[in-house]
């Protein structure tokens, strides 16, 4: 786990060492698209007319050299944009904000390196593979294209982290893995893994991923251990929820997986956490999950949208949440969730463009 270098810094000295990065995202946040532009957008009949009205928005220059426009064009040279405010941003912090920073992008590390695994299994193009990763979360070119090269069985991933993602960010948590699945079947090798349980290798690097995050903001202290404490406990919850509702219909919805493999995924730390997550194993339905989640108010009401039926999912409900307590980190002064607020809301925006 990772131990904050550096000076974080309260009212009296936080400006002196990350005062120019900070107010530099807090600069960025005014490239937000506004009501006025979604609702443009929303008017649009063609692909064109929405290219022309986002030439009046900060995204101008990004899309100049495009003679035409298509959704995963537009998502793209987004991404692009966003990679590179995000890295100049890196390029200008401190210890520890740019630990943190680079806390950040391990998120994206992992998808990539799963889409890479998934993508491998079912044969699919390794060009199509890595024009689908997410920029933030890129390898150097070697290391990205070795990765779907090994064998999806227990051997091939410790051979893939010992050769490759040993000396990557994100190795640690890959070894935690490997050494929980090990005690958990008795030092056995597995057979060949499934598809569906490349997610559950996901969502456990989430899960230590999100525990390692939590622990480091909270080393941290100040507003900063306040601020994202509050929103990743919240994207805790979100996890487990998710993992207890798409568990159902499957093995780990099974007894004696319920309050094994399904309760390893959740992580620990979390509003929920440890009673809700403890009652979360031991559901088994969609009318059992809705009951623990009258429990806890932040969640019934979310929960009430999902078992509606209506056209919003619990996904939106979900993002809604999320984007309401994200804006509310730019209204704190001397953290740093201003810069996880700053990149979780540009990805929004992204979502809504390509929507």
């Amino acid at each position: 786990m990772s131990t904050p270098t550096g000076t974080h810094g309260g009212m009296a000295i936080f400006n002196i060492h990350h005062g120019f990065v900070e107010a530099l995202v807090r600069g960025m946040r005014s490239s937000f698209l506004a009501d006025a532009d979604y609702h443009h957008i929303t008017q649009c009949e063609n692909l064109e007319d929405v290219k022309l009205n986002l030439t009046e928005t900060d995204y101008s220059d990004a899309l100049a050299d495009m003679t035409s426009i298509s959704p995963s064009d537009l998502q793209k040279v987004a991404n692009e944009k966003l990679v590179t405010e995000f890295k100049y941003l890196r390029t200008q912090a401190v210890e520890p904000l740019s630990t943190f920073l680079d806390f950040i992008t391990y998120e994206y590390m992992i998808e990539n390196i799963m889409l890479l695994l998934k993508g491998a299994l079912s044969g699919r193009n390794i060009n199509e593979l890595l024009a689908s990763c997410h920029p933030l979360g890129m390898f150097k070119d070697s290391t990205m294209r070795s990765i779907p090269t090994f064998e999806p069985n227990s051997k091939g991933f410790a051979d893939l982290y010992q050769t490759v993602l040993v000396d990557t960010p994100v190795g640690p948590y890959f070894a935690m893995f490997l050494q929980e699945s090990s005690n958990a079947m008795g030092g056995e090798v597995r057979n060949v893994i499934e598809e569906v349980e490349i997610e559950i290798i996901k969502s456990s690097l989430i899960k230590y991923w999100l525990e390692d995050f939590a622990q480091y903001a909270e080393k941290l202290g100040g507003e900063t251990a306040v601020m994202m404490g509050d929103i990743l406990k919240a994207r805790a919850d979100t996890n487990a929820i998710n993992i207890t509702l798409n568990s159902f219909g499957t093995p780990l919805n099974e007894p004696a997986m319920r309050s094994s493999d399904r309760k390893r995924l959740y992580p620990a730390v979390g509003h929920l956490y440890p009673m809700g997550t403890s009652m979360l194993s031991d559901v088994s339905s969609e009318e059992e999950l809705g009951r623990v989640l009258e429990l806890f108010p932040q969640y019934a009401s979310i929960w009430n949208i999902h078992a509606a039926g209506t056209d919003k999912s619990i996904d939106d409900a979900f993002y809604e949440r999320d984007v309401q307590a994200l804006e509310l980190a730019f209204e704190g002064q001397m953290h740093y969730g201003v810069f996880y607020a700053y990149v979780k809301l540009k990805e929004q925006e992204i979502r809504n463009l390509v929507w």
